[in-house]
């Protein structure tokens, strides 16, 4: 908001014309004693996204102000609903004290809250990461390159990476910001709730952004961190170091490194493929059942955060897969030399890993300084367990590298443990404010003062009895309201025996009330005992949070191992339950299954047909036909599923698994449209096939389902087959290629590489019955028809389907389709010499019929004939060739 001339505004109005002024775009949260409020523009759009009342607040520079306002107590549940919706907020708070003050009370931003850098307990989901990311396009070496950084201001990662610009998209959703930052020049467009904000493009530049990182990191030189050679990544890490400093009200001491991901640590997952697979997120409802949702047995947040992160980011190498596999194996073996089995060994890891907090996000606030009293009390707790945690894993499981790795990451040192039992309460209050944090006997003087805010009954009986005998006066009451605050009363007619140093403080219709210099002294000391405690608490509590900073980036490593012992027991679980086995991992490029399953329909219906795949270099492709609704979908998933979970290095659901080094997942499944952007369901096909083609290697998945049948039969054929010949012979892809064309079962026999295998199903009298059964070869037929009766089709309608079925088959091909865009039929050959056959394939289309149909339309001139002429004539053709 700009105001060039503020002089005729209230000062309070300047004032927060100011603090606009300096919050920008975001929304300002303005604190008035008991409420945030906003006005102007900020009170109408705030009212309008939290359904608040407008109202008006008196006139400043001769308008009425709007306003809307939210109770400061209500406050985080109004910055959830305004952050989901993709806003930032500027929260402002008096920092003046009141009293002392002429004027407003001053007041200033002390953070800002937007959708990527948040950190309060309440706005972030306990089960998934909020990041932020920020992109920066560069030509380096005349060669366009795309650098990505991204912060989980939550735990302090810091990573940044490199690709060309055509892998953006996919590095972005991998990552999947909250919310993305561009320079202004560059702004961009990502699919999902992705917040968009922007900066000056000077914040990019390579000096600037190096200055930056240097300034933060205290080093002269960032050679190491291993950046020297992704110089877009560091343009973007530069600007978003600075962008999310702006927006916090103390150091970023918990980002204490930065990280390069290299192209090849993680096997590419595009967001179709994301999004087809369901690892996370469902296809049809949001409660619907997911790789995730199935899997996460963990029994803390941050467990259940990596474990997400490890699904959506399976590993290309070999080793890290196995290391997890390993420790798996050790959770489900056990020792047996200690009186336990393996299963009660894991049962009490997770019952006692249950009992932790979420240490990763609390160890960043420690750091942020915004850590609250009872996250610290629960953080004590959990480091008395630690000892108990290290010693079951040492003795219930066998000694394994990487067990003895999270044994020593647990290690921490005693006196955080100790300063956190001395200083914090047992049940400390909600907030500071409140009072009752610290503990008693951390301090003597907080002691004393709260001896005097709570205990002044002894004094007050002491000092009532030597005023009666000093004064006679039996009735005298020394008593305390919250108006007057202590006093001592007589009634009027024992008056005239006050004492000389008594002075009237109230008089009342029957009493007089007065107060003494001890007693004055004594009030004094009292009312002021509650505010200096609470005062002295505070800077207590401050003390606490500066001698736990230096162990913010020890306890962010506890945590880490913590997720990670809690991840890998999740999948233990799920593998023990399930009946999971280990896979084999193997350098080549190869997919070998026996009796695989798929890991969530398993879960959803009473009994699962398994099924055996064989993807390796000799038989790099199968062609799957068979029925719809007969399983071809389900057994694609169940094998990309498969192959990922193996490269997560997790068990996988199956009598046998071997999988080789796979570089990149790809599908083309299901139909779906982007009405927006102008595209047909058959160009998102086209589109999704085309990159497919372009990127797909021999280490490659690829699952194809139904390619083609968008647009003509003929078309759809022919460019299903020429996808196909392409992958197998150019790509060399490990494929699954779901098909109805049964032409294309030709191609198992016409190149090396590809098997017939279909879905099984049989009729029976109560109709079609699918087996659920992968066999060898091509299927006998579609069954189309038979499912259209289940699904409920008139059979009036299934009967009509039946017969033209029989005379289409009688007919032996479907009607040529005209290509609008060749050439006229006079200098091109006759429609009975066009070849609608793959030219890899071999062969013509001939049919008889056809051709005696096509000779008989020949002989006939319409310009010539009368119009019932032309119409003896179409009886004819009827008659003679149908």
């Amino acid at each position: 908001m700009t105001t060039p001339d503020t002089s005729n505004h209230t000062p309070m109005m300047r004032q927060y014309l100011a603090l606009k002024k300096e919050a920008g775009p975001h929304l300002l949260f303005y604190r008035m004693g008991d409420f945030y409020e906003m006005f102007y523009s900020d009170a109408e759009r705030a009212a309008r996204l939290l359904n608040l009342t407008l109202t008006k607040r008196g006139v400043s520079n001769g308008a009425p102000i709007p306003m809307a306002g939210v109770p400061f107590h209500a406050m985080e549940g109004y910055l959830a609903r305004l952050v989901a919706l993709g806003e930032s907020v500027a929260i402002c708070e008096q920092i003046g004290d009141p009293a002392a003050s002429k004027g407003p009370v001053e007041r200033k931003i002390v953070r800002i809250v937007t959708p990527g850098t948040l950190t309060d307990d309440a706005l972030l989901p306990a089960k998934a990461d909020r990041q932020i990311a920020a992109l920066w396009t560069a030509r380096i070496n005349r060669a366009e390159r795309g650098g990505i950084a991204w912060m989980n201001l939550a735990n302090g990662d810091f990573c940044v990476t490199e690709c060309a610009p055509e892998m953006l998209d996919s590095e972005l959703h991998r990552i999947a910001p909250a919310e993305l930052l561009c320079a202004e020049s560059k702004r961009t467009r990502l699919d999902g709730q992705v917040a968009i904000s922007t900066m000056p493009d000077w914040h990019f530049e390579a000096d600037n952004a190096r200055r930056v990182l240097q300034a933060h990191f205290a080093v002269d030189s960032l050679s190491s961190f291993d950046l020297d050679d992704v110089p877009a990544a560091v343009c973007a890490a530069g600007a978003l170091l600075h962008y999310v400093s702006q927006t916090q009200a103390q150091s970023l001491s918990h980002i204490q490194s930065i990280r390069v991901e290299r192209p090849g640590t993680y096997v590419v997952l595009d967001p179709v493929t994301r999004k087809n697979l369901e690892l996370s997120q469902p296809l049809g409802s949001d409660d619907g059942p997911s790789l995730f949702s199935i899997l996460d047995h963990c029994r803390t947040p941050m467990g259940s955060r990596l474990l997400r992160r490890w699904l959506h980011h399976p590993l290309r190498d070999n080793q890290p897969a196995q290391a997890r596999l390993n420790v798996i194996e050790a959770l489900l073996a056990g020792q047996g030399n200690n009186g336990l089995d393996a299963t009660a060994g894991l049962d009490t890891l997770q019952d006692t890993l249950e009992r932790y907090p979420d240490i990763e996000r609390i160890a960043t606030r420690i750091a942020l300084r915004s850590v609250r009293p009872r996250e610290l009390a629960s953080l004590r707790d959990a480091l008395a367990l630690l000892p108990a945690l290290r010693q079951h894993i040492g003795t219930a499981f066998d000694n394994t590298p990487e067990l003895n790795g999270f044994l020593q990451r647990l290690d921490l040192p005693g006196e955080l443990a100790g300063l956190l039992q001395n200083a914090i309460d047992a049940e400390p209050a909600l907030m500071v404010r409140d009072g009752g944090v610290i503990a008693a006997g951390y301090d003597a003087e907080l002691d004393e003062l709260r001896r005097l805010a709570s205990d002044s009954g002894e004094f007050l009986l002491e000092l009532e009895a030597r005023e009666r005998e000093r004064t006679g006066i039996a009735n005298l009451r020394v008593e305390y309201n919250r108006v007057h605050g202590f006093f001592i009363e007589v009634t009027r007619g024992q008056a005239d025996k006050v004492p000389a140093d008594y002075r009237r403080r109230q008089t009342l219709k029957n009493a007089e009330r007065y107060i003494t210099p001890e007693l004055k002294t004594w009030e004094d000391k009292v009312l002021s005992a509650k505010d200096r405690s609470l005062s002295r608490e505070k800077w207590l509590f401050e003390q606490v949070l500066d001698q736990l900073a230096p162990f913010a980036a020890q306890l962010s490593s506890c945590a880490s191992a913590l997720a990670e012992i809690d991840a890998l027991a999740a999948l233990a679980e799920h593998a023990r339950s399930n009946d999971w086995v280990a896979p084999q991992l193997t350098d080549a490029p190869e997919i070998i299954i026996e009796a695989g399953r798929h890991p969530v329909v398993e879960r959803s219906i009473e009994r699962f047909t398994p099924n055996d795949c064989e993807l390796e270099t000799a038989q790099r492709m199968l062609l799957i036909t068979g029925p719809n609704m007969g399983g071809k979908s389900t057994y694609m998933r169940q094998i990309a599923l498969i192959a990922l979970l193996a490269r997560v290095g997790s068990f996988v659901p199956a009598r046998s698994a071997r999988v080789g080094r796979i570089d990149r997942i790809f599908t083309r499944i299901g139909a779906a449209d982007d009405l927006a952007g102008g595209r047909s369901t058959f160009m998102m096909e086209m589109t999704e096939a085309a990159a497919i083609l372009a990127a797909s290697t021999p280490h490659s998945l690829v699952l194809m389902d139904e390619i083609g049948r968008g647009t003509s039969t003929y078309d759809g054929l022919a460019l299903a087959w020429a996808i196909a010949h392409r992958l197998l012979t150019h790509n060399q892809s490990l494929t699954l290629f779901a098909t109805h064309y049964f032409e294309m079962t030709r191609l198992a026999a016409e190149a090396d590489g590809a098997a017939n295998v279909h879905l099984a199903a049989a009729d029976s009298a109560s109709g079609i019955v699918f087996l659920h059964e992968v066999r060898p070869g091509p299927a006998s037929r579609s069954y189309g028809i038979q499912v259209a009766q289940r699904a409920g089709i008139p059979p009036a309608v299934i009967r009509h389907a039946s017969r033209e079925l029989s005379r289409l088959e009688a007919l032996g091909a479907p009607t040529p389709q005209l290509d609008l865009f060749a050439e006229a039929a006079a200098s091109g050959p006759a429609p009975a010499d066009i070849d609608y056959a793959d030219d890899d394939a071999g062969g013509t289309v001939q049919d008889e019929r056809l051709q005696a149909l096509v000779h008989s339309l020949d002989e006939l001139d319409p310009d010539q004939m009368s119009p019932r002429e032309a119409l003896e004539a179409l009886y004819r053709l009827r008659a003679e060739h149908l």
